[in-house]
């Protein structure tokens, strides 16, 4: 069976998943749609599909299955209006920076039938997925605390800040999904602390750059999350997880994995600086998996309901600043 696709946004993102979709043998690049006609054209003479309109492909009897990349404030609506299409949905995160509106919108996805994965690519990750294997293999025995270092080389444009959603539902919200994915267990209670050390127009904009969190579970695990806006070297992406029989980690990866040793001592080469070099193999891995369970009738997941319990946790670290306690998640 192959899976034909439209597009819906033709960004940097969209750039990413069209050439994940194309590179699938169980998958055609059917159409693309943006309000850019020029960014749909450029994807379009890459991949040799169409350009057609949102409408186009909504109706489109050739199409099983889209792609949402459009801005975040569309997606529940596209996400509704291709469940009642009989679509296969995979979209972006998050759903909504509203959790009520979340909840409406799966509302919809459950009453339809429909298919929707949610874009939470890091699970997807060849060396975060061995690390949940760890687990599920026992080698580290009960998982106790989890530790998750996520730091960004620089700060996007202030424009983007604004429009976000803040920190905690644009970047911490990808931790949040990960430690709900290692710990075995809901947290049911969060503290945050934030603060604005890398740029003072972010804090101007309303928001924060250097954030933690601590989330604990009702049988004490405890996840541990340190965010930044700032890496000055390079894209720093780490997990440990600590269990009653040892201790499992990820390291930070490299574009090239060598070491030189010299009379300046052991260097090693840069980390990747960029999200989409670093996270190709899992940009690819999660359309994979998106088309399998298509293919299989499977559950799929991250599901919906992954990406309103990491957005309910986003908003708990956000009262937790605001309110300086621990806040409990209902």
């Amino acid at each position: 069976m192959t899976v034909r696709f439209g597009l819906l946004g033709a960004g940097r993102i969209g750039k990413v998943h069209a050439k994940a979709v194309s590179g699938d043998a169980n998958a055609q690049l059917v159409a693309v749609a943006d309000a850019f006609p020029a960014a749909a054209q450029a994807i379009a003479d890459a991949y040799g599909c169409e350009v057609r309109t949102i409408e186009a492909i909504e109706t489109a009897k050739d199409i099983d299955a889209v792609v949402i990349c459009t801005p975040t404030d569309t997606h529940a609506d596209l996400i509704e209006r291709f469940a009642r299409a009989g679509k296969a949905i995979f979209c972006e995160k998050p759903v909504d920076l509203d959790a009520d509106r979340v909840k409406a919108c799966l509302k919809v996805v459950k009453e339809t039938g429909a298919k929707l994965m949610v874009g939470f690519n890091r699970r997807f990750d060849p060396h975060f997925m061995a690390v949940r294997k760890a687990i599920d293999d026992g080698r580290i025995g009960a998982v106790e605390m989890v530790t998750i270092t996520s730091r960004d080389p620089g700060a996007p444009p202030i424009d983007y800040i604004k429009r976000s959603g803040g920190i905690f539902r644009d970047m911490t919200i990808h931790d949040f999904d990960m430690a709900r994915f290692l710990l075995g267990e809901e947290p049911v209670a969060a503290t945050a602390h934030a603060a604005v050390l890398v740029d003072k127009a972010i804090g101007e904009a309303g928001d924060y750059d250097s954030v933690s969190v601590i989330l604990e579970t009702a049988s004490g695990k405890q996840a541990m999350i340190s965010n930044s806006r700032r890496a000055t070297y390079g894209y720093d992406q780490r997990i440990e997880v600590h269990g009653s029989k040892g201790m499992v980690a990820a390291e930070n990866q490299r574009a090239v994995s060598i070491e030189i040793a010299n009379g300046d001592g052991y260097t090693r080469p840069p980390l990747h600086d960029f999200f989409m070099t670093r996270y190709t193999e899992a940009y690819a891995n999660e359309i994979a998996g998106f088309i399998a369970a298509i293919e299989k009738g499977s559950p799929i997941t991250p599901s919906g309901a992954d990406g309103l319990a990491a957005l309910v946790l986003a908003d708990a670290a956000l009262q937790s600043v605001k309110e300086k306690r621990q806040i409990a998640i209902l």
